[in-house]
């Protein structure tokens, strides 16, 4: 099978399943920040503005400020593997492609891309057409749909795809925001957490937000968020007292979905709430957003309103459950392809 001059693959029936993660900088430096938030914050369905305006405004300013200011916040959690998001997201490809290897053998080849920066979408597709992959599914790791995430992998993908003169047969993810593994999952990881520290008041589940206007305009993200959140709750037999979701990294004065995740946890003690664990289950791999603003910032503005102690629950990253909930999604939704 032939997909552009030059690039021949086999024939056979061979499955590519397509991690695909929002991404990072290839340092913790201004230069390799702004070079991310450049490519990031170009993407026209993560800021819809018009271009004219917005690449003047981008230019102008964001990219003349927001770069040291954000490299300083992701030195503070910089590892000796490099960025958290890429090490987890790493470590969930490579488990992945043991397990689903295990069962289906040389017919499944999984891979890893990063919506922005590397390795980039275009490069890891063209690697696995070079593998001989005639089937491709594409997982984007956001369990919860939005316009401004699982919509720009789709179509990164088609801009590959539009380039190739015979296609593979692709199947693309939506989401699995209520996916019974991906909740039991969740489910785990509270009660692991609750065994090792003293279990807080409240459980606030801190999920990335958009701008309201999103989900005036159709956008299932919002729904998606709250479905999610009310079936954990469920499954830990929390009451509406003991737990509340909350939106987190806004950005820009135009409104977005609330309540803020901020805003709440400075509220919190003031009304009584003086202990919180936080999960953040729109995450499926820490980065900076948990890591560096919850984590840290978000703890200090809880501990200087009045609050005593504030908890973080990780992200599911590697973990094996976490791992066979990602396959069974797989399966479940293309299980044609991945017959035992």
């Amino acid at each position: 099978m032939r997909y552009k001059r030059g690039l021949t693959v086999s024939t056979s029936k061979r499955t590519g399943v397509l991690l695909v993660n929002l991404g990072t900088p290839e340092a913790a430096s201004t230069g390799a920040v702004r070079r991310y938030l450049g490519e990031f914050l170009h993407d026209h369905r993560v800021v819809e503005l018009t271009r004219w305006l917005w690449c003047w405004i981008l230019h102008g300013v964001v990219l003349r400020i927001r770069p040291k200011r954000s490299a300083a916040a992701y030195a503070k959690i910089w590892g000796d593997s490099g960025s958290p998001l890429m090490a987890h997201t790493k470590a969930m490809t490579e488990q992945l492609a043991t397990l689903l290897m295990t069962e289906h053998g040389e017919s499944v080849h999984v891979a890893m891309a990063m919506r922005y920066g590397e390795p980039s979408v275009n490069s890891v597709m063209t690697h696995l057409a070079n593998e001989g992959i005639s089937r491709l599914v594409v997982l984007p790791l956001y369990p919860q749909f939005s316009c401004s995430t699982s919509a720009s992998v789709f179509d990164a993908v088609n801009d590959v795809l539009k380039s190739w003169r015979n296609l593979p047969s692709t199947h693309l993810i939506r989401d699995y925001h209520c996916h019974h593994g991906y909740l039991e999952a969740l489910t785990q990881s509270v009660h692991e957490h609750w065994a090792k520290h003293p279990r807080g008041e409240k459980l606030i589940m801190s999920f990335h937000g958009t701008p309201q206007r999103y989900a005036d305009q159709g956008d299932p993200y919002h729904e998606q968020c709250h479905a999610t959140a009310k079936a954990l709750a469920d499954r830990l037999a929390l009451n509406s007292d003991q737990w509340m979701l909350t939106f987190q990294s806004r950005f820009g004065k135009a409104p977005w979905l609330t309540p803020y995740t901020d805003k709440t946890l400075e509220a919190l003690p003031a009304s009584g709430t003086n202990s919180v664990d936080i999960i953040c289950p729109g995450f499926a791999a820490d980065c900076l957003e948990t890591l560096e603003e919850i984590a840290e910032e978000n703890a200090e503005i809880f501990e200087k309103a009045g609050g005593n102690t504030f908890s973080y629950i990780p992200c599911l990253n590697a973990r094996h459950d976490h791992i066979k909930a990602l396959s069974a999604v797989i399966r479940q939704d293309v299980p044609g392809w991945f017959a035992p």
